[in-house]
């Protein structure tokens, strides 16, 4: 799994750090391809020889070459690896990423890298239990962050318990079955489309829907996470994306969102189109805002651009689209048949009869249909393992036309 992948490993000071000569010649014996970054107080404990001789790179160090004013660009590095390890991860290093400070090449690195980053701690348990790292430990996850776990044992300070930095053998086996996976969709863009529309009637007043674009967001990080570069179009929305490889487009309108998702379309692998996109829009928007009278008010409304079945004209043999089917009745009929007039490669079908389905919650439930109709149903789930779900059925569909 970790053939040909580029990893960058960051190295703290710690005692831990004579662990990352051995997973430096892990790695490499695995055929990744390693390249090392050192805070200045790593020094003190492993030398930068000791990790280019068996990276077979040079080490990095400094923001400064050397006196000529050449420098080591943290932006060219960041971009650089597929993933970013830091072991050992001190509570020093943690504290100052999880806040955005930025005082190493280390610190710089970490801020401009678009990878999956991972941490494997290396602390004394009161440090580690301290309630200020374990803040920090849940930002770099809300970040889309990855910790391993220390291991129980024998601590620098004589102390038995927490710390201890994980076993290089255990981050390879980490590497080998978490990142290895996530990174199946690396080198592919995606599209995503969420939350709502909304169609004005005047200034003030529109035509919307209950979206809150919950499902969307947690796929294009999920997408993200799996290594992909997202471009994510959405609705207006109190959501909020985190993740380094997802770029976001606001829009307003059904027509808004279909020329943004048009413009980007040819360029893309992936189409996950589950905003949920207003059928009509009023033919007449007022100037003014409309004022109440005697009598009923008569909208006229028209459809909308279907951006899923104009789309699917448009899709080419290596793309692959992903609609959304949100029913209250012959669930499995109406999905089927969307599936096959709009083009779509697999459908993700959800009912409003489910409890704890659909608009507003934090759950959901759904099914997922395939060109073959071949259905895989699901249990009720937080909206984030839901978007793992169908991130993973996205990613064995590419696997298997590959």
């Amino acid at each position: 799994m970790l053939a040909g992948k580029k990893i960058l490993l960051g190295v703290c000071g710690s005692i831990a750090a004579y662990k990352s000569a051995v997973l430096v010649r892990l790695l490499v014996k695995a055929g990744a391809e390693v390249k090392v970054i050192m805070t200045p107080s790593a020094h003190n404990f492993i030398t930068p020889l000791t990790l280019a001789t068996l990276s077979k790179n040079p080490v990095f160090s400094k923001f400064i070459k050397d006196d000529a004013g050449q420098w080591n660009n943290h932006v060219e590095l960041g971009l650089w690896p597929d993933v970013f390890v830091v072991a050992p991860a001190s509570a020093n290093t943690i504290a100052k990423l999880a806040n955005g400070i930025c005082q190493t090449l280390l610190d710089a690195t970490y801020l401009s890298a678009r990878c999956p980053v991972l941490f494997a701690p290396a602390m004394d348990l009161d440090m580690l239990q301290h309630p200020s790292t374990c803040s920090n430990f849940d930002k770099l996850k809300s970040f889309g962050n990855q910790i391993i776990a220390p291991g129980f044992g024998e601590l620098a300070s004589g102390l038995i318990g927490n710390g201890r930095m994980a076993e290089p053998e255990e981050i390879l086996s980490y590497l080998s079955k978490h990142v290895g996976k996530k990174l199946m969709l690396s080198g592919k863009k995606a599209l995503v489309t969420a939350g709502p529309t909304y169609e004005a009637i005047d200034p003030v007043r529109f035509i919307g829907n209950n979206s809150s674009g919950k499902m969307g967001f947690a796929i294009a990080e999920s997408l993200a996470g799996m290594g992909a570069e997202v471009i994510l179009v959405s609705g207006p929305t109190a959501q909020s994306a985190n993740h380094h490889n997802i770029t976001t487009y606001p829009v307003v309108s059904a027509e808004e969102m279909y020329q943004k998702c048009i413009d980007f379309f040819d360029g893309i692998d992936i189409a996950v189109l589950s905003a949920a996109v207003a059928d009509y829009r009023p033919v007449l928007v007022a100037d003014q805002k409309i004022k109440k009278t005697e009598g009923n008010l008569v909208i006229e409304l028209t459809k909308t651009k279907d951006i899923a079945a104009e789309l699917g004209k448009k899709k080419k043999d290596r793309q692959l689209i992903v609609g959304f089917a949100l029913e209250t009745e012959n669930e499995k009929s109406n999905a089927e048949k969307k599936l096959e007039t709009k083009n779509f490669d697999l459908i993700v079908l959800n009912s409003l009869r489910d409890s704890g389905a659909g608009f507003g919650h934090d759950t959901n439930k759904i099914s997922i249909m395939d060109r073959n109709k071949k259905i895989e149903e699901f249990s009720l789930k937080s909206k984030k393992e839901v978007a793992n779900d169908i991130v993973n059925a996205i990613g064995n569909l590419l696997h298997a036309k590959a």
